[in-house]
């Protein structure tokens, strides 16, 4: 077992990863195949991990500056029918992980000053669905 040298940025470079791919998946409800080969949807997934990469920074995570090219290395390796969880659970009409993925990326964003409009975007899409999954609506 491998054990990172800074796990604060190991996190973050997972949360960069699996946040962006769940947030734009759920909100196109495409799979990864058409999210890395769309140019326009890609720019999206590039985007979102923009903005987690910029919080970070503001939180003093010690991120790669390769980091964003890196995991677009490996979303473009991955099964072209993937999807994540976010968009699996949404999609089924179940509660998600939206508030602690795409809504913490926000919340987080705001307690330093940075903004992250496409997270917005896809938390305040979303959240009608997660409402509804969760009874509040």
């Amino acid at each position: 077992m491998e054990i990172p040298a800074d796990i604060q940025a190991a996190l973050w470079e997972k949360f960069l990863f699996i946040v962006s791919w769940g947030g734009v998946g759920a909100v196109t409800r495409a799979p990864i195949g058409v999210l890395r080969t769309v140019p326009e949807v890609r720019q999206m997934l590039e985007q979102a991990m923009h903005e987690i990469f910029a919080v970070a920074l503001a939180r003093n995570i010690a991120l790669p500056e390769n980091v964003i090219g890196k995991t677009m290395a490996f979303v473009d390796r991955l099964p072209p029918d993937g999807t994540a969880s976010l968009q699996r659970d949404l999609v089924e009409g179940k509660p998600s992980e939206l508030a602690s993925w795409n809504g913490a990326v926000v919340r987080l964003g705001q307690e330093v000053g940075v903004a992250t409009p496409l997270h917005a975007f896809i938390y305040h899409s979303l959240l009608p669905l997660e409402l509804r999954a969760r009874g509040q609506v």
